[in-house]
């Protein structure tokens, strides 16, 4: 009976140190037994992979027609639709903070991603209702397919978006670190083979990412747009429903981080307030700022470690691992600030041109962020599988190039595509005086829509870099307890980077209009955003001159 018994259990080529399985065991690497239980690596990174798509189906499904539905079934105003769009894609990008913070002290990674999909399904379900039942409208429609200004709202229904759409936001602050962390917490980076997987990870981790938001994009915008928005909120719906399932199927195959310390909050405030005590004692004021912040970390260790014996090495390492994130991520606030221009005047001019394919279809203007997404998933691959092998052997790094050379590189390739813009803004001017057109700006001038596309795929390629490589490097340069707090650090830039965006725009628009014509003219055909671009290639470039020159040192 032992012997069989012996037969059926399987056996582990040894524990994952510092992880457990779902029982709270020691995590088998790999197993040969009748019933395997191995765990992480892309067996079960694959599950949280799945999800990560449901989640942007679900989140860009109402995202990328949002001014559509506000100015449409619910009838508010250009101006103050795209005011609420603003506030609700910040606070859904600086929410993260704070919810990572809780997921890593109390809920843990698995839970929150659990807690965070109910919360979509619970919040696209209720924007399914508020958008299809009659009961929420003031003319009681009753065809579960409205369409677009079909329908006139009431103020219970817009009480009920809002609230579901904060509700998206949240779900989305703490799915989007806690799911990207959990998923590469399923590689050890001590393992030679894991560390190239996880490395590997995060490249398909984004393939998978625009897979979900090409997918929706064509997808939900047409479902939205000629369909009905009940029906365009549902589906999403539905998936997420389907992807929670699949991810919960993955429970015995995942390894979960274990942790003793206390609540992120707890330890960060701690060691700076002490950082700053220790700063009031120092006698270092004739030293140099690099020094002052070396003698302060020294003053701070050996400060409490005479008050407090918890503040050990590992403490010095998280504040020290927090301090070398705030460079990078001053630094890359511009090259949000550049990406944000693909959804807003890159659609704009785009309306301008010459849109037709044959004789009746005309591409519609938002489409062509579609290249952006394509161009992700076309290069990922070619990235993973070609270019990587090729730089290791010049390197002898096993990811190719490091993180900080890659997000360099994505930085450059952003200038460029900021030149090419500026370049093709100032082409489409000149189309439009030498047509006659300047104070016609509904008129469709004689220029390809296929001019535009170089910059939107420029704009996809320096995500494969920039984008990709600040996801790993905030992941990999805090310590385990603190990754999914390290991660809400990268989504912070998005919110910062597109509040300073809307800062730039308005200083710029109220500083032109004193001179004549604004940059951001209603009539874009007497506007300057080539002025714009060019501005924003300068700032670039400043950041990416220097970036790249500590990158090679």
């Amino acid at each position: 009976m032992d012997a069989t018994r012996a037969l059926l259990l399987p056996r582990t080529d040894g524990a994952v140190p510092g992880v457990v399985d779902f029982r709270g065991g020691p995590a088998p690497r790999a197993s040969t037994g009748i019933f395997p239980t191995s765990t992480g690596r892309w067996s079960a990174a694959m599950f949280v992979l799945g999800v990560e798509i449901a989640e942007r189906f679900a989140y860009h499904g109402v995202s990328v027609n949002f001014i559509s539905y506000l100015t449409g079934p619910l009838g508010e105003s250009t101006a103050g639709a795209a005011a609420a769009m603003n506030a609700w894609s910040g606070v859904a990008m600086m929410l993260p903070l704070l919810v990572a913070c809780i997921a890593d002290a109390w809920l843990r990674r698995f839970r929150t991603i659990v807690l965070a999909s109910v919360l979509f399904v619970v919040s696209m379900g209720m924007l399914t209702l508020s958008s299809a039942l009659p009961v929420f409208h003031s003319d009681w429609c009753t065809s579960f397919t409205l369409l677009s200004g079909a329908c006139s709202s009431s103020p219970v229904q817009v009480t009920i978006f809002y609230i579901s759409l904060y509700l998206v936001a949240l779900a989305e602050a703490e799915h989007k670190p806690c799911a990207q962390a959990f998923g590469a917490d399923q590689f050890n980076q001590h393992h030679p083979d894991e560390s190239v997987s996880r490395s590997s990870f995060f490249n398909w981790w984004y393939f998978g990412m625009c897979s979900g938001i090409a997918a929706t994009t064509m997808a939900s915008s047409y479902i939205q747009d000629n369909i009905g928005w009940g029906l365009g909120f549902g589906i999403p719906c539905l998936i997420m429903v389907f992807a929670l399932a699949m991810f919960l199927l993955g429970t015995r195959r995942y390894r979960y981080y274990t942790s003793t310390q206390s609540s992120p909050f707890a330890r960060l405030a701690r060691a700076f307030v002490t950082l700053l005590k220790g700063s009031k004692s120092s006698q270092c004021a004739k030293y140099d700022h690099s020094s002052s912040i070396i003698s302060r970390l020294k003053s701070t260790s050996s400060t409490l470690a005479g008050e407090d014996g918890e503040f050990n090495a590992e403490h010095r390492e998280e504040v020290r691992g927090l301090l070398r994130l705030f460079p990078i991520w001053a630094t890359c606030i511009i090259y949000v600030v550049i990406f944000s221009q693909s959804s807003t005047f890159f659609t704009k001019q785009a309306a301008t041109l010459d849109r037709r394919i044959g004789a009746t279809f005309r591409v519609p203007p938002a489409a062509l962020q579609t290249f952006i997404s394509l161009t992700i998933i076309t290069f990922i691959p070619v990235y993973d599988r070609l270019f990587v092998p090729a730089a290791r052997r010049f390197t002898r790094l096993s990811s190719g190039i490091t993180m900080l050379q890659r997000i360099g590189t994505g930085l450059v390739l952003a200038l460029v595509a900021m030149v090419v813009a500026a370049l093709v803004e100032a082409r489409r001017l000149g189309v439009a005086r030498e047509a006659g057109l300047v104070d016609d700006p509904k008129a469709a001038l004689p220029m390809s829509l296929w001019w535009m596309v170089p910059q939107y795929v420029l704009f996809g390629l320096s995500d494969v870099f920039a984008m990709i490589g600040l996801q790993e490097f905030f992941y990999d340069q805090v310590p385990d307890a603190l990754r999914s707090l390290g991660l809400a650090f990268f989504l912070s830039i998005f919110g910062v980077g597109h509040f300073l965006s809307s800062f730039l725009i308005s200083a710029i628009d109220g500083a032109t209009k004193k001179g004549g014509a604004s940059w951001f003219s209603n009539n874009l055909n007497r506007a300057h955003l080539d002025y714009f671009y060019w501005l924003l290639a300068r700032l670039i470039q400043q950041n990416a001159g220097g970036f790249v020159r500590k990158s090679v040192r």
